[in-house]
């Protein structure tokens, strides 16, 4: 799972298969800006639900 860019913005997924946890760290011109924490159970994070905590980000008006 690699970085997804976004209108302008970079998000960054960094997990814990042991820990079961991770976040989403955002960038825009390569300064961080925030991090989005998530929780999953499993090998690895679900794609989808990293896209939606995307989407979230810019629900929120945080990337607008």
């Amino acid at each position: 799972m690699g970085a997804i860019q976004r209108d302008g913005y970079t998000f960054d997924v960094e997990y814990s298969v042991s820990h079961q946890n991770g976040a989403v760290h955002v960038y825009q011109d390569g300064k961080f800006i925030q991090e989005l924490p998530f929780q999953f159970s499993g090998e690895k994070p679900n794609e989808d639900e990293i896209e939606q905590l995307v989407d979230r980000f810019f629900e929120m008006g945080t990337g607008l």
